[in-house]
């Protein structure tokens, strides 16, 4: 059976039956590593909202961020040394879906890293020193706000990456 110009299904033609010990076409892998992309994505998408909504903290959110963000840059890479090998998708719009993880990750970090100063700015502090001249109960409220902020933005980031991850797979053909 074809489907966008890839052979899905190789049959024996004497048996007539699927042969189960063929490997991955390329097409193939590159949807499963969209798809492996999404899931990596989800994870901390869905946990950091959960712990967003609850006002708790949550460790294991960043390390699951920074698994998810290190896929998104091993996927980029393998999409990059199959373009530099001459393997294209013949929809373009893949490469901008591939690629865009990576944007979407560093605009969140920079999002992330101005949320802080938002929160500082909402309670009339000039910098990050003097949240230490405040008593132990402020410092601890606004660093709470902070982490819940930046936990926040990170997380819808890694929700747009699914999203892009999964249009990476819908048109990623005809390598």
């Amino acid at each position: 059976m074809l489907h966008s110009d890839d052979r899905l299904e190789i049959r024996d033609a004497s048996r007539g039956r699927r042969d189960q010990g063929r490997a991955l076409g390329v097409s193939e892998a590159v949807v499963w590593g969209a798809l492996a992309l999404a899931a990596l994505n989800a994870a901390p998408g869905l946990l950091g909202g959960w712990r967003w909504y609850r006002h708790e903290s949550s460790r294991s959110f960043w390390v699951l961020l920074r698994v998810a963000q290190a896929g998104a840059l091993l996927y980029a890479l393998a999409v990059g040394v199959l373009a530099a090998a001459g393997r294209s998708s013949t929809d373009q719009l893949f490469y901008l879906y591939a690629l865009l993880p990576l944007a979407i990750g560093f605009v969140a970090e920079q999002l992330r890293v101005a949320s802080a100063q938002t929160i500082l700015d909402q309670r009339d502090l000039p910098s990050a020193q003097a949240v230490g001249e405040l008593p132990e109960s402020e410092q601890q409220e606004i660093v709470v706000l902070i982490v819940r902020r930046e936990m926040g933005v990170m997380a819808i980031s890694t929700l747009v990456v699914v999203f892009l991850a999964l249009r990476a797979a819908g048109t990623a053909h005809g390598f």
